[in-house]
């Protein structure tokens, strides 16, 4: 039999394998994951000590992500701020046609136009669109099928998932 850290180092070659493979199993990986009932006290400590690895990764991916969110708003709100600042400039000083010209760069104003609606109810219904979604009411559904009728196209599906404590 082997020992914990050879299962463990197994199991996480095993896993960056299925990493790399963007979470593919082979057939071969499949068996090697299924957990033997000699082995089963072993693996299921590795298991979770994987479960719990990656639990921690998913976490300091969604600070990461938030960190990296926040530092591109402030990025964003400083690029409009100068953008803004910039705009001001080339309207005190800035030429008409020619725009602001200060060492190897010119500064100019550009013109759009865009729609700005101030009651959409006022609008004639040839400027309205209307967009619909449906989707299923899985609660009603639910609670249908749960109380003895049948609902053709839905059936309740009974699912497992791990609790760890």
């Amino acid at each position: 039999m082997a020992t914990l850290y050879e299962i463990q180092n197994d199991l996480l070659n095993l896993f960056d394998q299925i990493e790399e493979a963007e979470g593919e199993i082979t057939k071969e990986q499949s068996d090697q994951l299924e957990i033997a009932e000699g082995q089963l006290e072993s693996k299921s400590i590795a298991y979770y000590s994987i479960i719990k690895k990656e639990e921690g990764t998913i976490s300091s991916i969604d600070d990461e992500i938030k960190r990296l969110t926040a530092m591109k708003k402030r990025s964003n709100t400083l690029i409009t701020n100068l953008k803004g600042r910039l705009l001001n400039a080339v309207n005190l000083f800035g030429d008409e046609k020619k725009g602001l010209i200060v060492g190897l760069h010119t500064f100019k104003k550009r013109k759009s136009t865009s729609v700005t609606v101030e009651d959409s109810d006022l609008l004639p219904e040839a400027f309205i669109v209307e967009k619909v979604t449906k989707s299923p009411d899985k609660k009603a559904i639910k609670e249908a099928i749960a109380s003895g009728e049948e609902v053709s196209g839905a059936s309740l599906t009974t699912n497992y998932s791990l609790s760890i404590k």
